[in-house]
């Protein structure tokens, strides 16, 4: 055999060692687990034993982004504006200031009365709360998705092992509810549509991870659930209208304009952001450039979705297409938003262990499932931005097995 045969047969080989990936049975995949939950855990605790009077090692105030929807509880508790950001700004920096740090807060009104609760507590009370409700909240999604999937669990290993966990712990964020909502309200849409409609219309507290849903609604023709997650949507609207005042719409939109700017520009960090639109602006592309990948990309996936869609029953699947998408979907998202993959993950793996694994999909269970926990370090380290790529091969694992 010639070099050139011996090369490419090399090739070959290569790439069927990532692409069957059989190396990585139920064992070894128990044994990265293991080690992935040893590291979180290890993490977490280092981060809390070495904090002191609740500010980390580093001079971070434990629970980083909570801090906003902490401030904007205190503000509404106090009658104040929680969208006039000098004040928003002054009343974190009453409370803990770090030279150069702020946590914006955009989130639309609908996201008041979830916040109002917490200005009636301290802060670290009103952390912990805030974790243990929602976690709890995302927790019963997940176990709702593996009990109609057929699966065990979901088991303590795997909470602990999913990096986007433990970044949702130490940020405070919202993640733990947006993914119960959307989870919870998808999986639901076949046997309690009303149910499913409330849970969806509820998470328009974080609407860009819904864009794809009533596209989905729609094509399948689940008129009930439709209904149910506009009359939600609506009377949360009106009830933060009504508690806090009808202007708070208007001051939420004239606010808009800095988040759009706050995204372009990169004060959030684009290492920090996992979207196709983020890992383009890390690796230098032009805003306006990476904002029409991003677009065409968001397009193609929605058309995707609604051809699966399309006169068809909703289905576990269809809904995982859907979650698996709503992160391609939009340009602001981070590492913690990867709650979500835990739905199309659940699915692809239940799918696959009951017909076969196919192609490119153990690897890509394992990279997006263990990514969150290495697309940072490598983005900010490297100027790599990895996660967008192993979002777009889970979306069209997932696409596959609901088209086939």
């Amino acid at each position: 055999m010639d070099l050139h045969a011996r090369a490419r047969q090399s090739g070959g080989m290569d790439l069927r060692f990532i692409r069957e990936a059989a190396w990585l049975g139920e064992s070894r995949a128990r044994g990265y687990l293991v080690l992935l939950a040893l590291v979180n855990c290890a993490m977490l605790a280092f981060l809390l034993v070495t904090a002191k009077d609740g500010i980390d090692r580093n001079g971070f105030l434990i629970g980083t982004d909570f801090i906003s929807f902490w401030t904007a509880g205190t503000m509404l508790a106090d009658g104040a504006n929680a969208y006039d950001s000098a004040a928003h700004t002054a009343a974190q920096r009453e409370f803990y200031a770090q030279p150069g740090q702020y946590a914006a807060f955009f989130y639309p009104p609908s996201f008041l009365p979830f916040v109002w609760p917490l200005g009636l507590m301290g802060y670290f009370p009103a952390l912990a709360g805030w974790l243990v409700v929602t976690g709890a909240a995302w927790l019963a999604a997940v176990r709702g998705w593996f009990g109609s999937l057929g699966l065990k669990g979901p088991a303590l290993l795997l909470v602990l092992a999913f990096p986007p966990v433990i970044v949702t712990l130490t940020h405070g964020q919202t993640s733990f509810l947006v993914a119960a909502l959307l989870g919870g309200g998808l999986l639901l849409v076949e046997k309690r549509p009303w149910l499913a409609g409330v849970l969806i219309g509820f998470a328009t507290i974080k609407p860009q991870f819904g864009l794809l849903v009533p596209l989905a609604l729609l094509a399948s023709g689940q008129w009930r659930t439709i209904a149910g997650a506009g009359a939600a949507a609506l009377a949360l609207a009106a009830l933060s209208a009504f508690a806090f005042g009808p202007q708070v719409w208007s001051d939420w939109l004239a606010i808009t304009s800095e988040a759009g700017s706050a995204t372009d520009s990169g004060v959030i960090g684009f290492g920090k952001m996992v979207s196709p639109f983020a890992g383009l602006r890390l690796l230098g592309v032009p805003g306006g450039i990476a904002f029409a990948v991003q677009g065409a990309l968001s397009l193609a996936v929605a058309a995707m979705v609604v051809r699966a869609s399309w006169k068809r029953g909703f289905s576990p699947g269809l809904a995982a297409l859907v979650l698996a998408g709503a992160p391609l979907a939009t340009p602001f998202v981070l590492d913690y938003d990867l709650l979500l993959t835990a739905f199309p993950l659940a699915y692809l793996f239940a799918s696959a262990r009951e017909n076969g694994f196919d192609d490119w999909e153990r690897i890509t269970i394992a990279g997006v499932f263990a990514g969150a926990a290495f697309a940072r370090p490598i983005a900010l380290g490297l100027g790599v931005p990895i996660m967008p790529l192993l979002l777009v091969a889970l979306f069209c694992c997932v696409w596959r097995r609901v088209r086939g």
